[in-house]
Formats: C-alpha cells, sequence, structure tokens
C-alpha cells in the first residue's frame, strides 16, 4: 500500500505545473513624467496641485527622499536609466537633434532593462515618450527589447500633446480631429493611459513590463477643457503669449496644474484596473521623473509661482538639485510595508540591477548602478554609493558629483572655467553656500571623482575635459 501512494504522490508531481503554489514574477510598471519637479506632488510637499492619486501610493508603498535622475535633460536621463550606466559612461549624454526626424539613437546590441525581462519571459511594452532612436534606426525600441510601442518616437513631435500622428509599431497612426495646432480632439496623453489598460488587460495572464514614460507635464501647455476647468480661477493667471516658445495659453497655470493632475487620474485608473483583475498585490508600480521642472517661464511654465523644485536650487538643465534630484515611489503591497520614506541615495542607474534581482534576470557586469532591493523589501544588507556622477556637456558645460553629504558641481566649463563649487547637503540643501575653500581635502576627492569617471565620446565631445 505505501509503496501505491508513493506512485501516486509521483504521478501527481510530474503532472503539476512547474512552480505551482509559488507567485509568478511580478509584473512592473514603471511610470516616467516629464519634467515634473521634486515638489511638485503632495507627498513631496506641493500645496497648488492636486495629487490623491500618487499621494496615495506614497502613503501605502516606499517614498524616496534622496533619488537621483540620469541626467538634467530628457533623452541622456533616459539612457542611464535604460543601461544601468551613468553619463559618464552612457552613449548618450546630451539631446541632440538627428535628421530628418528624431535623435541620436541608442546602439545595435546595447543591453537595456527591456531586453533583459523580455530574456526570461516578460512581456515587454512601451509607451510614451522614447527619445533614443527613430524606427528605422539602431535605437528602435522594438530592437532594444520592447515587444510593443506606442508613442513618439521623437522628443521634438512629443512638444505637442494634439500631435497629428503617433506611432504604433514603425506604423504611423494618423489622429482624425488633430489639426497640429494648439488643440484638437485626441490628447496623447488620453491616448497613452487607454493604450496602457489594454495592454494590462491583453497581458494579464502573464508577466509584463510596462515603461510609461508620459509627455506631461512637458510643456507645450496643452490639455483637454474638463481638467482645465478643476483649476481656471483659482489664482491670479496672466496670459501667456508665447515668447518663451511653444504655444500661447489663455491660463498657463491652470493649464500646467491640469496636466499633473490628469496623469495623477491615469495612475488612478491604472490601480483600479490592476485591482479588478486581482493583479494590484503582485504589481511593482515605481514612478519618478526623468529631470527637474522646466526652467522658469519657458513655454508659460511657472515653476517659481508652484515652487516646482521645492527648496532645491536650480531646474531642469543645470546640475544643482533642483536639475536632477526628482520624486521616486515604489509600491507593490506583496513585499513593501506601507507609509516608509527613505533617505538612501539612489539614481536611475540603480533601477536595471534592482529590476533584475527582484525577477531573477542576469544582471550584466560593470554596471554604474546598485541593486536597491534590500532598501525596498527591509532585508539584507543594503550597498551604497561611494559616490554618484553626472556630466552634461549642454548648457555651458558640466559636471557634478555627490559623495555621502557632500556635493560638488562646475559649470560654464566650455568657457573654461574649472572651478568647483562644494556644498554640504545636510546643512545646506538649497546649495546656497559654497564651502570649498575651507575643504580642500573634499575638493580633492571630487575632482579625482570627476576625472575618473569621464570617458571620453565621439558622439558627444566634451573639449573641457577630453
Amino acid at each position: 500500500m505505501c509503496r501505491i501512494l508513493l506512485a501516486i504522490f509521483a504521478v501527481i508531481v510530474c503532472l503539476t505545473p512547474a512552480h505551482a503554489g509559488e507567485r509568478k514574477k511580478p509584473n512592473i510598471i514603471y511610470i516616467l513624467a516629464d519634467d515634473l519637479g521634486y515638489g511638485e506632488l503632495g507627498c513631496y510637499g506641493q500645496k497648488k496641485i492636486k495629487t490623491p492619486h500618487l499621494d496615495k501610493l506614497a502613503a501605502k508603498g516606499l517614498r524616496f527622499t534622496q533619488h537621483y535622475a540620469g541626467n538634467a535633460v530628457c533623452a541622456p536621463s533616459r539612457c542611464v536609466l535604460m543601461t544601468g550606466l551613468h553619463s559618464g559612461h552612457a552613449q548618450v549624454r546630451n539631446n541632440i537633434e538627428m535628421k530628418p526626424d528624431g535623435q541620436q539613437p541608442i546602439a545595435k546590441g546595447t543591453v537595456t532593462i527591456a531586453q533583459l525581462l523580455k530574456d526570461i519571459g516578460y512581456v515587454t511594452g512601451m509607451i510614451g515618450k522614447w527619445g533614443l532612436g527613430m524606427h528605422d534606426s539602431t535605437g528602435d525600441p522594438q530592437k532594444q527589447g520592447f515587444d510593443h510601442f506606442f508613442g513618439y518616437y521623437c522628443q521634438r513631435h512629443a512638444h505637442n500633446h494634439y500631435p497629428t500622428f503617433l506611432w504604433r509599431n514603425a506604423e504611423k497612426v494618423p489622429l482624425e480631429g488633430n489639426p497640429g495646432k494648439a488643440t484638437g480632439k485626441q490628447h496623447s496623453h488620453d491616448l497613452f493611459e487607454k493604450e496602457a489598460l489594454d495592454f494590462i488587460r491583453k497581458n494579464k495572464d502573464r508577466p509584463f513590463f510596462l515603461y510609461l514614460p508620459f509627455t506631461v507635464p512637458h510643456v507645450a501647455l496643452q490639455v483637454p477643457e474638463d481638467s482645465l476647468a478643476e483649476y481656471k480661477g483659482l489664482w491670479d493667471d496672466p496670459p501667456y503669449k508665447g515668447g518663451k516658445g511653444y504655444q500661447p495659453h489663455d491660463h498657463p497655470r491652470a493649464a500646467y496644474a491640469a496636466m499633473v493632475t490628469r496623469m495623477d487620474r491615469t495612475v488612478g485608473r491604472i490601480l483600479e484596473l490592476l485591482r479588478d483583475l486581482g493583479l494590484e498585490e503582485d504589481t511593482i508600480i515605481i514612478f519618478s521623473s526623468d529631470n527637474g521642472p522646466t526652467h522658469d517661464g519657458a513655454g508659460g511654465s511657472d515653476s517659481v509661482f508652484f515652487q516646482s523644485a521645492g527648496v532645491l536650487r536650480g531646474f531642469k538643465g543645470g546640475l544643482f538639485e533642483g536639475g536632477v534630484r526628482v520624486p521616486m515611489i515604489v509600491y507593490w503591497p506583496r513585499r513593501v510595508r506601507r507609509g516608509r520614506t527613505t533617505d538612501h541615495i539612489s539614481a536611475f542607474q540603480d533601477v536595471l540591477p534592482t529590476l533584475c534581482e527582484i525577477t531573477g534576470a542576469k544582471t550584466p557586469k560593470n554596471l554604474d548602478g546598485i541593486s536597491i532591493v534590500p532598501t525596498i523589501v527591509e532585508k539584507g544588507e543594503q550597498k551604497k554609493h561611494e559616490f554618484l556622477y553626472w556630466e552634461f556637456p549642454g548648457y555651458g558645460g558640466q559636471q557634478a558629483a555627490r559623495m555621502g553629504d557632500w556635493k560638488a558641481i562646475r559649470q560654464n566649463m566650455h568657457k573654461g572655467n574649472m572651478t568647483l563649487q562644494l556644498f554640504n547637503l545636510a546643512k545646506d540643501v538649497g546649495e546656497t553656500k559654497d564651502v570649498a575653500r575651507a575643504n580642500p581635502d573634499i575638493v580633492e576627492r571630487m575632482e579625482r571623482i570627476m576625472r575618473d569617471q569621464h570617458m571620453p565620446s565621439k558622439l558627444f565631445p566634451f573639449k573641457a575635459i577630453d
């Protein structure tokens, strides 16, 4: 009888699917806002703009207070995110236009987050703004690990939220009712929301990675009337007549706030769908921004009025804290304890190794990023960066590094200025007092980091340090 029972048990084991009783690999949704400042969410101190869904996400998840973008503008920051290499090693280090359309593509064979996850069975989707190569280039997202793409390849094309067309998997999709001007019938963000929800429904039965690099709140100021109505008349709101680029708007402050709130509404709808499908517990949602808020006044934006960078100095395009420190929220009900805040210092290059560790994907060698899984799940020893490094050949030429509480920055390097400014962020997060002269040993170490971490690039020459 014992032998018969053992035989029956063996048959049952053989017929049972592999890993029965174990949960499938977690779904991953990475949401990237465009030019959203550190201080533009309620959970990061915003008082004027409503972001209830993201605030709830933070209240039920993990909020990072010292997380950094890959660079101070779109394309190079996104390159760091996708590859796990900081801006001194990354392929793309500035926004650069390619004729007839698009930006500098990443190279064939680049190891991206999407490719690594696809290799272990994830279905991968990207909906929004890419900025790392057109469909007919080596940087086509479908050549870089994404099974599905919908949105803008080109950043310049994304400056209009009512475009005449978008792209779906290298096919141009005409948008009826959009004359290519200030308004139209089809707002691109709404189309991204619909595509994202459809992607989740379609792939609910297998692990998926959904990258959502939304185009709001990047100017131009364009938003449907139902969202604009929520903010019209709340403040003094002088019309923007178009003197600083992009399209005019009669209610620029209201429009900007409405763009952020509409994106927040999309986050709420994604969460609702995950609950309805029974996917919420085992889906990781990460929310961040590609760089700091738009430099004040550009396209009618008003980063001073909204205190978009909070108490931080600077805006997009600069390597002061306001240009590169960004919000990051991690929501994972199955593994992340509710309502936590961490001051662990992290950056875009950490996302790739983190997702590799979570999913079991093979982590590439020679990355600049460090997995932050121990911080997320509160288990194991969290490694720390000895330093973070940025370089940006745009906006006059800049370098920056952070080492513990110390932050160093160089500006106007193309004009021969190699002077290093030094700030103690623990005492002066607003970077108001240069303490370089009082700390020559720290200055020397920072200069060594800046020298050692720069790898010359033929595509992005930086004459001051090459």
